[in-house]
């Protein structure tokens, strides 16, 4: 019998996760059909989309409100389709707020579901673990800590590792990427990331324009280099540049992320996973996070937030190895002090590589594998070994 997997991917990095987990699964099972809500990265490796994960790449609690009756319909629509077809396993990837409704309504009708990447229950919203609990057969974390969390909850959680570290390499010389960009190899170079995603943009893209015009003022010999998700993306940034930064030497590619932060001595850049492919590159950041003032009132106000860091890096070393900077903090001279500290502060980097060398050995476990193991372990299929 032919081995069906549901996947419900949102966003790029749940796109990545996704694809891993679709060319794991070919290995064992190669006639295997897969089906659901993915990016162009899971479609290219196999799925067969009937939404694009675009569609759930929502940030804040207020967007969500925002966006909640479309939501609610694509939901509906996915739960329907998955119920007709009757895979072996459905795998919601991230997005809990949509994931984990249509995790639950397939678990109460027999189908096995997994969620992947558990949601920061550490951090805040503790009580969903009791969602988690309905809706997931099993939960893949990509965090060591995070089993802990569910240890005690009956909620079967794995850590399986992180996918970025096992395809993330050290760039210990920055000369290929600031060849593949048209850099001067003994240029300065900071990299300016303020978000994949026009929310992200919108809530930090003119302090980090305005950023670069504060360090140019210091620093005339900077160069900024700022890769650009989408081309609404980069004209939004243009603009703040414009206004904020008319005489810095700022260069906006299309795309080329991870080509951009190799190429940096240090990375400005909005908090996500970003945070951690920086770590893993090997390259100082300093890490901005705001979120809309409905979700900041709910985080803060009402001491939703249960921890005092947020930056990838920090979690995983347990300290603030790069300097994070949230919500009113955030000004031109607060991030470009801070990204200066890194460019004249030698000491401070070579403490900061062993951290990073220590995160990377803590994540790199073969996740991918890992994850099609977890995932196929809760199947009724005979598997094809592997290696």
């Amino acid at each position: 019998m032919t081995l069906r997997v549901g996947l419900v991917a949102g966003e790029a990095s749940g796109d990545q996760l996704g694809t891993g987990l679709i060319s794991a699964i070919r290995q064992r099972h190669p006639e295997a059909e897969f089906c659901g809500v993915g990016g162009p990265q899971m479609t290219a490796a196999g799925l067969h989309g009937w939404y694009d994960a675009e569609l759930l790449s929502i940030i804040g609690l207020g967007e969500i409100i925002r966006h909640l009756p479309g939501l609610i319909r694509i939901r509906r629509d996915v739960c329907r389709r998955f119920l007709g077809w009757r895979p072996d396993v459905v795998v919601g990837i991230d997005s809990p707020d949509f994931n984990l409704g249509l995790e639950r309504r397939l678990r109460a009708r027999g189908i096995k579901t997994v969620h992947y990447v558990s949601p920061s229950v550490w951090a805040w919203r503790a009580g969903r673990i009791r969602t988690i609990r309905r809706a997931a057969d099993r939960v893949l974390c990509l965090l060591p800590f995070e089993p802990e969390m569910y240890r005690s909850t009956g909620v079967d959680a794995v850590f399986v590792g992180h996918p970025l570290a096992d395809r993330i390499k050290q760039a210990e010389d920055k000369r290929p990427a600031r060849e593949l960009l048209g850099l001067a190899a003994d240029a300065t170079v900071v990299a300016v990331l303020p978000g994949s995603r026009a929310s992200e943009l919108g809530h930090l893209g003119a302090d980090f324009a305005a950023t670069a015009g504060w360090l140019a003022e210091r620093r005339p010999d900077l160069v900024f280099v700022s890769p650009m998700a989408s081309p609404a993306l980069r004209s939004s940034f243009e603009s703040f540049l414009r206004d904020a930064a008319p005489d810095a030497n700022v260069r906006l590619i299309d795309g080329q992320s991870h080509s951009v932060m190799a190429a940096a001595d240090v990375i400005l850049m909005a908090s996500g996973t970003a945070t951690l492919e920086a770590c893993l590159i090997g390259r100082p950041m300093v890490v901005a996070y705001r979120v809309a003032p409905l979700t900041r009132w709910l985080l803060q106000d009402l001491g939703m937030l249960k921890i005092n860091r947020f930056a990838l890096p920090n979690l995983l070393s347990g300290r603030e190895s790069v300097p994070e900077i949230l919500q009113d903090d955030i000004s031109p001279e607060a991030l470009g002090s801070a990204v200066l500290e890194w460019l004249n502060n030698a000491d401070r980097r070579s403490r900061l590589m062993q951290d990073f060398a220590g995160i990377r050995d803590l994540l790199r476990k073969d996740a991918d594998q890992r994850a099609a193991e977890a995932v196929l372990s809760l199947c009724d299929v005979s598997t094809v070994a592997i290696g």
